[in-house]
């Protein structure tokens, strides 16, 4: 009898072997995407993207998975008129694609489309593809899915086209000013400030670049009364007197792609992630925890870069209105000549905080996916030579990314706090406004 039962059971799993390869269903592991936005990540690394540019290269290529992934999943809504300017993807046949290898692959083609590494993206689609072939993958079923992906590669590039980034490309350098409180350039390479016209790109679920404008900095003055002067006091004090466990929190949260090193005559840089790759790594970390399925990580992979997007648009919609000077500048000039802050000041005016818009922000997103409380030991900055850190929450993650600014001696308390208040109202918004998840869907307990 238990030989009969054996026999029996072999034979159906040869039948549903056969079967799966004759429906093309080569299965697709959320570890594949996961490979491949690291792989992204790498590459804007090497590459050496700003941050607001790597937030562009981040989140067209996760919008591609997402919305290919939710054709053959109905608990979620597609994004196509939800947000500015997306229509929806091209129908397949639902016959011969494969849509998982479709979406994986529409999201190689956009990703290899906005970055300049082609090579090393082909690298990795090689080796994807090998691996493939060793889960049962032929021809047919490669070869009607790459199609597709191709005509929503193309649907999601038309699209991308439409957002201005081609045209600020040509407009002009962001002016230098004779005006005291104004930004300057600031050692060591005294580097022109960074996309300085980064307000004019299209947003995705805002309404505009200007939808969320923080309370303006503090007035400039050296009164020593005035609120300004103190929160300037406040950064020339706290790195002078910084305690061993802060300056690792600075530098964990560095994430600047500009830092630049001088030996004698020799100037060279040294590449980091940048604060939006950071927080694409923390997505991966928390769907490996979650043990998020494909279409679960490509979900919180798809918000998260949204939430990004859109923060880093409000955010330099706002420092290059206020033109604020940096600590470092005014220190120098006023104070102490000797100072230096504890991190690298970046290459842009100082109102409001990069890190503390898009951190809050992507935290949000993260707590829409994962849940409040979601504890996760975030390693995204070990292969840069830095250890893990813990966190009970992804909130509790972004308020230190966001504190960590202050040890580092780039930002102005004032500056952290409307940040954090201007990604909040990111996340807000987005909560508010997509729908990722469908009605049908039954609530979660």
């Amino acid at each position: 009898m238990k030989k009969t039962v054996l026999y029996f059971l072999v034979i159906f799993g040869f039948f549903l072997s056969c079967s799966q390869k004759e429906n093309n269903e080569t299965t697709i592991k959320a570890e594949d995407l996961h490979s491949l936005m690291q792989k992204v990540t790498d590459v804007t690394v090497h590459d050496i993207f700003s941050p607001p540019v790597a937030s562009r290269v981040y989140v067209y290529p996760s919008i591609a998975t997402y919305e290919v992934l939710a054709l053959q999943d109905s608990s979620y809504n597609s994004l196509a008129g939800q947000i500015n300017g997306l229509k929806p993807i091209p129908d397949p046949d639902y016959e011969k694609v494969n849509l998982q290898i479709a979406a994986i692959y529409a999201n190689y083609l956009t990703s290899k489309m906005l970055i300049f590494s082609e090579d090393k993206m082909e690298e990795w689609l090689a080796e994807w593809k090998f691996e493939l072939e060793k889960r049962g993958l032929n021809d047919d079923e490669w070869d009607a899915s790459v199609n597709y992906a191709t005509q929503v590669h193309q649907h999601i590039v038309d699209w991308a086209n439409e957002d201005n980034y081609k045209e600020t490309r040509t407009m002009s350098k962001h002016p230098l000013s004779d005006q005291a409180h104004h930004w300057e350039p600031t050692p060591p390479a005294y580097m022109s400030a960074i996309e300085p016209h980064w307000n004019k790109i299209r947003t995705f679920v805002l309404d505009s670049a200007d939808q969320f404008v923080p309370q303006p900095p503090y007035e400039f003055s050296m009164e020593e009364s005035s609120p300004f002067y103190k929160d300037m006091m406040e950064v020339y004090t706290v790195v002078k007197d910084l305690e061993e466990e802060k300056k690792a929190i600075a530098a964990f949260w560095d994430c600047n792609p500009y830092v630049m090193n001088i030996t004698g005559h020799v100037m060279f840089a040294t590449k980091k992630i940048t604060p939006g790759g950071h927080w694409m790594g923390i997505t991966k970390i928390a769907s490996v925890l979650d043990s998020a399925d494909l279409m679960k990580s490509s979900y919180a992979y798809a918000k998260t870069s949204l939430a990004l997007a859109d923060g880093f648009i409000v955010c330099w919609d706002e420092k290059y209105r206020s033109n604020l000077i940096r600590p470092e500048t005014i220190i120098n000039r006023e104070f102490d000549d000797d100072w230096t802050p504890t991190l690298q000041t970046p290459p842009f005016p100082e109102y409001t905080s990069g890190h503390s818009v898009i951190s809050t922000a992507a935290a949000n997103a993260l707590t829409d996916v994962f849940g409040d409380n979601f504890s996760f030991v975030d390693s995204t900055e070990v292969k840069y030579g830095l250890p893990s850190r813990e966190f009970n929450s992804f909130i509790e993650a972004s308020k230190e990314a966001a504190l960590s600014r202050l040890y580092g001696g780039i930002h102005y308390r004032r500056a952290i706090e409307e940040g954090v208040w201007q990604g909040q109202q990111v996340g807000d918004w987005m909560r508010k406004k997509l729908e990722f998840k469908s009605n049908k869907v039954i609530a979660k307990n």
